[in-house]
């Protein structure tokens, strides 16, 4: 069932997903939004958009001051049963640790959720994007190196499927941009182990992943370590980082396989 028939169906519950629409109205650059910003940004009228803020407001999630309304921190409520069924993070937590203190960089993984990668751990050791990154934070899969390994993982026609779906965007003059060439990509990505994303996203990143698989083989979640962009990054990146990162990669797929854990959700399918 298609999403569009799906919300034409009995099952479609509209108002849970206006309500959801209006809690993602609150971001990075719009934190404390007036009522007429939440219906600007929702596309919903006034008054739904504000009998929505005074529901949410009445349990818990958000507050307002004068006239403006602010995310509570109950909302994390909504994000932490999700992390804490993803044991993954905490048989990562130590090697990830150990990486970042061994190559001097920051490192993260992440899941794929639909055209993004969603951050659910990270160790930083220096800020090398000017948007912060913390668990949570979400990137485009197509020019994130994170996402690059994951989709490497899909089949033909679940890649096809995927790209469908896409937007294409160029972060920097550097950016993949295109279904084919993003599709050539992925072929050296799957063919060598990891991806190499190189001013991408922002023209001061570099930044080199690998898949984490779970014991069956599925690719369920990467891992990356992001530097400074110079002239020796990639170099240094593929000869001294990973090597280092795929260290790191067998101690949590051992690790995985030690303890016979699984995913609650299979990842792959997490586009659909």
């Amino acid at each position: 069932m298609t999403t569009t028939s799906f919300e034409d169906s009995a099952d479609y519950v509209q108002s849970l997903a206006r309500g959801l629409r209006v809690l993602r109205a609150f971001d990075r650059d719009q934190p404390s939004p007036s009522l007429s910003q939440v219906a600007e940004s929702t596309g919903l009228s006034r008054a739904v958009a504000r009998r929505l803020l005074l529901t949410l407001q009445h349990l818990g999630y958000v507050g307002s001051r004068g006239r403006s309304f602010f995310l509570t921190p109950r909302v994390l409520e909504l994000g932490y049963s999700y992390l804490s069924s993803l044991d993954l993070t905490e048989l990562a937590q130590q090697s990830m640790e150990l990486l970042a203190q061994r190559v001097g960089e920051s490192c993260s993984m992440a899941v794929l959720d639909g055209s993004d990668i969603v951050y659910v751990l990270r160790v930083p050791v220096r800020r090398v994007m000017s948007v912060a990154l913390g668990v949570g934070a979400r990137l485009p899969a197509f020019a994130a190196s994170m996402g690059r390994v994951m989709l490497a993982d899909l089949s033909e026609v679940e890649l096809a499927r995927w790209l469908r779906a896409q937007k294409f965007r160029a972060y920097t003059p550097q950016t993949i941009r295109t279904a084919s060439a993003l599709k050539a990509e992925l072929r050296r990505v799957r063919e060598q182990g990891y991806a190499l994303v190189v001013r991408e996203l922002e023209p001061g990143l570099c930044s080199i992943a690998v898949p984490i698989r779970a014991g069956d083989g599925r690719v369920v979640a990467a891992l990356n370590v992001g530097m400074p962009y110079s002239e020796e990054a990639p170099a240094r990146a593929v000869k001294q980082i990973l090597p280092a990162l795929r260290e790191a990669q067998q101690a949590i797929e051992q690790a995985i396989r030690r303890v016979g854990w699984l995913p609650h959700l299979a990842m792959k399918h997490a586009y659909e």
